[in-house]
């Protein structure tokens, strides 16, 4: 009997055996290994295995000052490198009561968004990409590229930033940057109607994706899932409107909701989120007043009071969450960083079991797992 005829019987009988994916498979999007049981392609369990590129990133924070540690946070989620560090600034600023200025705050919207919709374009690449997609891969990236090509104007940087400062941020915005950032809006926005057609209303793709990984209410609220993955499971809450900070409450959008809870849910709360973010940077072009983008007075030493503090801010994959504690020292004792890919990939055992192996790909891709994010 040939090696295929007797994994057949094999499967026929119910025998189950393990299949590594990965940690270096290019679906898992980062050195993530999934331990799948199989019977046939069907799973029966799957394990993900974490902490290839663990870097403790919170292990340096007790030993830098809150400054120093600056430049760590876009490393956490280089996908969401700029809301990150702005986070990370905005937590020290409401722990130290800084004021930021008015032009400063609008800056950082515009910015943060744009980084939002870069890393859901490179999701909607890479995603398409693994189920076979190599044409929407090439026109999202050029999207990408605009976006890059314009924050590096002002960060001098594409991917991991460090554009904030306790109170404000390093540089100014020209005309230039809002002129070049109002021509992206329209070429995004023209683009989502071709993506539509050439994407959303794709046969393949919906066959591929509805109905397939379902991940129920109570399963979300269960594992802590947040962000898009939440969302698309029925619940409507983003931090921007659950606990608005940065200005965010100044500013007119919506979140989207979808009560499916599948991998095409999941696709259209991206695409959807892409549109919302655009209204909120138009918005803050519209509304940018003049002023500094820095306090006139800085203390030299950041020092943190005693005591312990928590501050949250929506990154592109959810609830990023920042515990600090502090002892008088502008050293933390203890910095603790809650990220959503962690809590997000826990809830991937129980949505992938009884599922099939073909839609794993599909399945692990629309959560948009970071894995330096958990392995931080």
């Amino acid at each position: 009997m040939s090696s295929d005829s007797e994994a057949n019987k094999d499967a026929e009988d119910g025998e189950v055996y393990s299949l590594n994916m990965g940690p270096q498979h290019p679906s898992m999007h980062g050195v993530l290994r999934l331990l799948l049981d199989l019977r046939g392609e069907e799973v029966v369990k799957a394990k993900p295995v974490i902490g290839y590129s663990h870097r403790a990133h919170e292990k340096m924070a007790e030993n830098r000052n809150t400054l120093q540690f600056l430049p760590n946070t876009s490393r956490v989620d280089y996908l969401s490198g700029m809301i990150y560090n702005l986070g990370y600034c905005q937590a020290i600023e409401k722990i130290l009561e800084i004021e930021v200025p008015e032009r400063a705050i609008f800056i950082r919207v515009i910015a943060n968004e744009l980084n939002r919709v870069a890393s859901h374009l490179l999701w909607f690449g890479t995603f398409l990409l693994d189920l076979g997609g190599i044409t929407p891969f090439l026109y999202s990236f050029d999207d990408r590229e605009e976006i890059l090509d314009i924050l590096d104007q002002v960060t001098g940087s594409r991917l991991t930033y460090c554009y904030g400062r306790f109170g404000g941020v390093t540089w100014d915005v020209d005309e230039n940057f809002l002129a070049r950032t109002t021509a992206f809006l329209a070429r995004i926005r023209d683009r989502l109607g071709m993506y539509k057609q050439l994407v959303t209303d794709n046969i393949i793709l919906r066959e591929r994706c509805t109905g397939v990984g379902v991940v129920s209410t109570a399963l979300a609220k269960s594992y802590g899932v947040t962000g898009p993955s939440l969302r698309a499971s029925g619940v409507a809450y983003d931090v921007r409107k659950a606990e608005p900070y940065g200005g965010y409450d100044r500013f007119d959008f919506e979140v989207p909701v979808l009560h499916e809870g599948d991998t095409m849910a999941r696709f259209h709360i991206r695409i959807r989120e892409i549109e919302e973010s655009c209204k909120i940077i138009e918005q803050a072009i519209k509304g940018i007043p003049e002023g500094d983008i820095l306090p006139k007075k800085m203390p030299k030493r950041f020092k943190l009071p005693e005591g312990e503090f928590y501050f949250a801010v929506e990154s592109a994959r959810g609830h990023f969450g920042m515990y600090i504690v502090g002892d008088g020292s502008d050293i933390p004792v203890k910095l603790k960083l809650r990220t959503p890919s962690f809590s997000n990939l826990s809830a991937m055992p129980e949505t992938l079991a009884g599922t099939m192996l073909a839609d794993t790909i599909a399945i692990v891709g629309s959560i948009d797992v970071v894995m330096p994010e958990i392995d931080r």
